[in-house]
């Protein structure tokens, strides 16, 4: 054990300089991460840390065991290796496995570094963590829910499996929160203690309707044999909210009760268990932000990891091929890859920044019009001038005095004091290193041979890595369509106009393309990062489609290249973190005092096994009867059998239908056609713009 540790602090070491150098040229580049804390940790430590979701503590859970044992397994074989794991957190804790390689450790610092970034300036993350003085601290929230919830786990009075039960109950709903509300926004009545003189909703409708039996002037035997306790009671602890209700788990938080098997009625719950839910109710929402973001998140870091490792050269070049494979490893993991599409997403923003920078400055250019823009630019010339200067592509030890004569112009592209001190240990004033075994001196120049980036400021960086000066988006402007040009030309009154090109591109601002990632990065989430930018050129040009799996052929076949229906699964795939989205629709259904939840049908139907499975933990958490009502659709033996033999696919019948479980089977039941008319939700509006999200 002691080798152990001593091997995983000389990792640790030996990764101090790259994690300092990482987070100097995070920033260079424009990037605000938070400060992170790296730790190294071996196979078994990392299994747990996956196991726990990226936290060292969690709350007692037969789960967490579960969750081990199947990471361990795809470690073991192979299947599932772990580069880092890091938390949403002021300080973020990364997490890196001690046997990966040098190349792997750089490749998760940079990437790390990005998500750094990500997690203090995003707004949803900000919507979800307590971003209070000093910013969030969700590993001593989830340390704190651990110890509350093993210290009611280890109360006399309480056994241990009861808790277990209800945790499985609560973490079953999750996902049923209200994505776009802060954790508090859901909370419609204050608990004793807070708020004293704040009156119970169902002590309201209990009240309301003693007042309405009170009118009818009933003798007092009737009134007992007709409207008994019981009968009130039923009809008073239900309510049912004015507009469908989106965070199912705080409405059961508020409303809820607890079968008691004994006495065969709903009784109310211990104030241990409603402790509970609060703890697992508010980790959903930390989680929240992490599922909501995966594809913008994953692209970002892996966007800025690949300018850091390979276009800065921080991956040397003993460490480039294994850089190399390891990237290649990222991006072809198979299906929707978060990591793929979101590097490919981000890069499109990117080169439409810079496009659109550059052609507003073309279009302004005496004699440049939409219609005659492709025959009076010449775009080879362009593309040829859009290059970077050539000091400022190389820059580095044999660039050093060109970067030299470009600063005593007072170029912001180069950073004149490195440019200074590197000049100075090269001259032998101050030398680099103190020799064999000497140390670094303090007041010595940048090593500019390792980290040429040192020379550059964020706009010499811009330049170096401008998108239209990359190979494979030289031809970016060929194919601006004249639709594309008149639309930005219209836009344009009373500007400053240039006499030529060359004037137009020398103002040309190569920082346009990040300037605008570090805006989007601010306010999106997954479904409006893809509604907003998945276009038809980026859908064409990366060959993009979907499928879905054919009733007659008995096989998955491609059923569309259109944009609008690649943007519409993916948007599917990510609403409500690809989770089928439920309401609650009535907490008095009947007027039984039974819940009713409302499946927003959207056209892709429900898991009808693993929603009656759901159902039964909804039960454990209202105490009464619970229904959900969906829609399913239906396909006769004939329509399949017609549809078979014609090559097509059958038509189906959308039918309603409630689910009702009451403690026994789960039952099916005809929906009535006005809650179906509710749940219907065939057209969503998806063009929903993230500020009115997080007003």
């Amino acid at each position: 054990m002691r080798d152990e540790r001593v091997e995983a602090k000389r990792e640790a070491e030996s990764l101090d300089e790259p994690a300092e150098e990482a987070r100097e040229l995070a920033e260079r580049l424009g990037l605000e991460p938070y400060p992170v804390r790296y730790w190294v940790v071996d196979h078994d430590e990392m299994n747990e840390l996956i196991a726990y979701g990226g936290f060292q503590r969690r709350y007692p859970h037969w789960r967490w065991g579960m969750n081990y044992e199947r990471q361990a397994k795809l470690d073991r074989h192979g299947l599932g290796k772990a580069f880092e794991i890091v938390n949403n957190d002021d300080p973020s804790h990364a997490f890196l496995q001690e046997s990966n390689s040098a190349a792997d450790q750089k490749a998760v610092i940079t990437h790390v570094e990005a998500h750094a970034d990500f997690f203090a300036n995003n707004g949803w993350f900000g919507l979800y963590a307590d971003r209070g003085e000093g910013g969030p601290n969700a590993a001593a929230r989830l340390e704190r829910n651990a110890d509350r919830i093993a210290a009611i786990a280890d109360r006399p009075g309480v056994e241990r499996d009861e808790v277990e039960r209800l945790i499985d109950a609560v973490t079953a709903l999750e996902d049923t929160i209200d994505q776009h509300s802060p954790i508090d926004a859901a909370r419609s009545v204050e608990k004793p203690g807070i708020a004293e003189d704040v009156n119970d909703p169902d002590d309201d409708a209990l009240a309301a309707i003693e007042d309405r039996i009170a009118e009818l002037d009933l003798s007092e035997e009737v009134r007992r044999d007709v409207f008994d306790d019981e009968w009130l009671e039923a009809r008073g602890e239900g309510v049912e909210p004015e507009e469908p209700r989106p965070d199912v788990l705080a409405f059961l938080r508020d409303h809820g009760k607890r079968y008691d098997p004994d006495s065969g009625k709903a009784v109310d719950r211990e104030p241990w268990e409603t402790t509970v839910i609060d703890a697992l109710r508010e980790e959903a929402y930390y989680f929240a932000g992490q599922k909501q973001t995966k594809v913008l998140n994953e692209g970002w870091a892996t966007y800025w990891e690949s300018v850091m490792m390979g276009g800065e050269g921080f991956a040397g070049p003993d460490e480039f091929l294994t850089y190399a494979d390891h990237m290649s490893r990222v991006l072809g993991s198979p299906g929707v890859n978060p990591y793929k599409l979101g590097f490919e997403l981000w890069t499109h923003v990117e080169l439409r920044a810079a496009r659109r920078d550059v052609i507003d400055r073309l279009l302004r250019v005496e004699g440049v019009t939409p219609e005659n823009f492709h025959s009076r630019v010449d775009l080879d010339e362009v593309a040829d001038a859009l290059e970077p200067q050539p000091a400022i592509a190389g820059a580095g030890p044999a660039t050093l005095d060109e970067l030299a004569d470009l600063a005593a112009d007072g170029d912001p592209r180069v950073d004149a004091e490195a440019v200074d001190r590197a000049l100075s240990a090269r001259s032998g004033d101050h030398p680099a290193s103190g020799g064999d075994g000497g140390e670094t001196d303090p007041d010595a120049g940048p090593d500019i041979e390792r980290y040429p980036w040192k020379l550059l400021t964020r706009e010499g960086l811009a330049e170096r890595h401008y998108v239209l000066s990359r190979p494979e988006h030289r031809g970016a402007l060929r194919n601006v369509s004249r639709e594309t040009l008149a639309e930005r030309a219209r836009y344009m009154f009373d500007v400053d106009r240039y006499a030529t090109v060359d004037e137009a591109l020398a103002d040309a601002d190569r920082a346009a393309g990040w300037d605008r990632m570090l805006e989007v990065r601010e306010s999106h989430n997954d479904v409006t990062f893809i509604d907003a930018f998945l276009t038809d050129e980026f859908v064409r040009e990366g060959n993009y489609f979907t499928y879905e799996y054919s009733r007659a052929a008995e096989e998955h076949r491609v059923a569309s290249v259109d944009a609008d229906d690649v943007r519409k699964k993916l948007l599917l795939r990510f609403t409500n973190f690809g989770k089928p989205t439920v309401v609650v629709l009535d907490g008095n259904y009947r007027n039984r005092g039974e819940l009713l939840l409302g499946h927003r049908y959207n056209g892709v139907p429900l898991d009808e096994e693993s929603a009656k499975a759901t159902l039964e933990r909804v039960f454990e958490l209202w105490g009464r009867p619970v229904n959900l009502a969906t829609i399913r659709v239906e396909y006769s033996d004939e329509a399949l059998r017609r549809a078979k033999r014609r090559g097509t696919e059958p038509e189906g019948e959308e039918v309603g239908v409630r689910f009702q479980y009451d403690g026994g089977e789960v039952t099916e039941h005809d929906l009535d056609p006005e809650i179906r008319a509710r749940i219907a939700a065939d057209e969503i509006d998806y063009d929903t713009k993230p500020d009115d999200w997080l007003a």
